[in-house]
């Protein structure tokens, strides 16, 4: 490191939230990768309750003010008092923090996915529709300032937005690639899995009816669910409905070691998000040597490669997820190739291979806006 350079990300959520998730992980991923550089690092978050208002994380500074509506607020208040940043990363969940105009400093704009359908998971209309205007308003107005995501999907739906410049940095993932590829044979119950925060936008309850659909076929599998969320109770009822109770199990929050066993007991993990980032949970599976079948969405698209790593469904439904898991079972000798593919890839996707060209690139854009010496 030549010198020194100081970092401030601004998130709505901070890797210590409860309700922290996938974009918490990778961006604690990169700050501290930048913290092991000698650099001063800091990230802003919203409070939540019970919380401290600063921490120290990975040799992160973290800071919780404000809430909903008014974190934008405390955050600019808070910033009028600290030493001049090199570099603002402003991550965007829908709304985002408006940072060069009240910064004065380089700013580059963090996104995981372009929300979009997401909207009219969490809102009914018309509020639904006031969220997509706002972002596509918001794209708009931030249309000068430099993003960084990790999905081609997404950094073309930002380009046909009028953003001018977008660079892409994968995800990476701390997981290992298994030593070797042990052997998994295709025998009942098939074994699917499931790792998501419990949300609507992640349609779980469609992975739920998959295996109904399964089951209708005369497939004989299982449903584990491994994660914590708000949704609980409603997919535990839709289980109930289905007469399921026997083949679902809701694991809840496992750590990354009960992750790992159940990902390498799984044959298949399933993803019906509405949309997403990338899906860092396909590259754990694949990893353990799981490969995957998801829905025809961004992120998951580029995360599964179909007929390699896994299968990407035709359509949106649990009739077309329980067809793609069928073609990958119905020949044991491909699904072993999906598994071997998947293997290797993962390999590819470590944050040792990752956070080096991120580090190069977030240290060039602060250079960027730093005053020198």
């Amino acid at each position: 490191m030549e010198r020194q350079l100081r970092f401030l990300m601004l998130n709505w959520r901070d890797p210590q939230n409860p309700a922290s998730g996938g974009a918490e992980r990778v961006s604690l991923a990169y700050l501290s990768a930048l913290s092991s550089k000698g650099h001063d690092v800091w990230w802003f978050a919203n409070a939540y309750p019970d919380c401290e208002q600063e921490s120290i994380l990975n040799g992160i500074h973290i800071i919780r003010r404000g809430g909903m509506g008014t974190s934008i607020l405390a955050a600019n208040r808070w910033f009028q008092s600290q030493a001049r940043f090199d570099l603002v990363i402003d991550q965007h969940h829908g709304i985002p923090w408006f940072a060069p105009w009240w910064t004065q400093t380089q700013c580059v704009s963090y996104i995981h996915e372009v929300l979009g359908p997401i909207w009219s998971s969490f809102y009914r209309w018309p509020l639904d529709q006031i969220g997509r205007i706002q972002e596509q308003f918001t794209h708009w107005l931030y249309r000068q300032t430099p993003f960084w995501t990790a999905c081609k999907g997404t950094e073309d739906m930002l380009h046909a937005r009028g953003i001018q410049s977008v660079k892409r940095i994968p995800y990476g993932v701390y997981t290992q690639a298994l030593p070797s590829l042990p052997e998994k044979l295709m025998s009942a119950p098939l074994r699917l899995a499931v790792v998501s925060r419990l949300a609507p936008n992640k349609r779980i309850d469609h992975a739920i009816q998959t295996l109904r659909c399964l089951k209708d076929r005369q497939i004989d599998a299982a449903l584990k669910i491994i994660g914590t969320g708000d949704s609980m109770p409603q997919l535990k009822q839709c289980v109930g409905q289905l007469g399921l109770n026997d083949r679902v199990t809701f694991a809840g929050f496992l750590d990354e070691k009960q992750k790992d066993h159940s990902l390498q007991e799984a044959h298949i993990l399933l993803h019906t998000s509405v949309r997403e980032g990338w899906g860092l949970n396909i590259i754990e599976a694949n990893a353990m040597g799981t490969p995957s079948a998801v829905y025809p969405v961004a992120g998951l698209t580029e995360s599964t490669l179909d007929h390699v790593t896994g299968r990407v469904s035709k359509k949106e439904t649990p009739e077309s997820l329980a067809d793609a898991i069928h073609s990958m079972i119905k020949k044991p000798e491909r699904y072993q190739q999906y598994r071997i593919e998947a293997w290797n890839r993962a390999k590819q996707f470590h944050w040792d291979a990752i956070l080096p060209k991120a580090c190069d690139w977030l240290e060039s854009m602060a250079l960027k806006g730093s005053p020198g010496p």
